[in-house]
């Protein structure tokens, strides 16, 4: 039986060129291809939670236009509860440009809008959703006072608190002192804690670190060195899959999203989790798109084999 999840977060239509080599300052490059998709942190991940069988509650905003529109159905039609998903009339919905090379790495270019313009406002009516859920999922593509707001409400309803730190940003002291996962990629796990990710002492190091802070379990994605995990009973590192990645686009909301849908609550079964979630990041890197490419519970369980 999967989790029930709630993630607040962003959501985004993802408009991605395709390109041979990415251009230099100044220099104009004809694209191979276009394609857009929905996206977004938070709608990633959501999307993961629920295709590997979890019940999903989106908590989040969207401009009052036709993007807008293509992505609420596009939650939907996954199945994904959108009763807490507002419009603001003043933004627009957030939108992502991405260039992707190919080598399928990418950068990507973020229009906030209604994401980061969200107010505490979009939680007046997540009581209900809190009182449903085991888990609360939030990144850092929304503002950093709705996730106070949010994991307050989400701990006063016993409810386990998820902070994936992306993009990197200085982070509120105070929300530490809410979260029980903190899931950063080894990048912006230097960025917040200043300790450079180079052996396995830097990444004990890294858990005593937001320990301290308050956040009980420290888990950093390591690309193709897997993962490492840090609870108060141990610690350790499960290897990644070896594939050819076509699009790299929403490997790590893929990686959190399964990896919270398979979880219990006493984190008795972390590191089979941890595998669960690794090998359905390895499927999405192999897809284009964001969300088109996220697998189903049955499609990880075939490659599991």
């Amino acid at each position: 039986m999967s989790n029930k999840v709630a993630v607040l977060g962003s959501i985004n239509v993802d408009t991605t060129y395709h390109v041979h080599r990415f251009p230099e300052p100044g220099e104009t490059l004809a694209a191979t291809d276009k394609s857009s998709a929905p996206g977004g942190k938070g709608a990633n991940q959501a999307v993961a939670a629920v295709r590997s069988g979890s019940e999903t509650y989106f908590i989040g905003m969207v401009g009052a236009d036709s993007e807008g529109k293509f992505m609420r159905d596009a939650l939907q039609e996954d199945h994904i509860d959108t009763t807490n998903v507002g419009n603001d009339p003043r933004h627009g919905t957030g939108t992502a440009l991405v260039t992707l090379d190919e080598n399928g790495q990418n950068d990507i270019m973020v229009y906030g809008g209604a994401n980061q313009a969200m107010t505490k406002d979009v939680l007046s009516k997540s009581e209900e959703v809190m009182k449903k859920v085991d888990f609360l999922i939030t990144q850092f593509e929304t503002p950093q006072t709705v996730a106070l707001e949010a994991f307050k409400m989400a701990k006063a309803n016993g409810v386990i608190t998820v902070l994936n730190p992306a993009p990197a940003t200085e982070i509120l002291p105070e929300l530490l002192e809410y979260t029980d996962i903190i899931a950063p990629n080894e990048t912006e796990s230097a960025l917040l804690t200043g300790i450079e990710i180079t052996d396995d002492a830097s990444l004990d190091q890294t858990a005593e670190y937001f320990r301290a802070k308050g956040v009980g379990v420290t888990l950093v994605t390591l690309g193709s060195k897997g993962a490492y995990y840090s609870t108060k009973d141990g610690s350790g590192t499960v290897p990644a899959f070896k594939v050819k990645a076509i699009d790299t686009t929403a490997a790590g909301d893929t990686f959190i999203g399964a990896l919270i849908s398979q979880l219990l609550p006493d984190f008795s079964n972390l590191a089979d989790a941890i595998t669960y979630a690794q090998r359905a990041s390895s499927l999405t890197v192999q897809g284009m798109g964001a969300m088109p490419s996220i697998p189903t519970f049955d499609q990880v369980q075939e490659a599991l084999k």
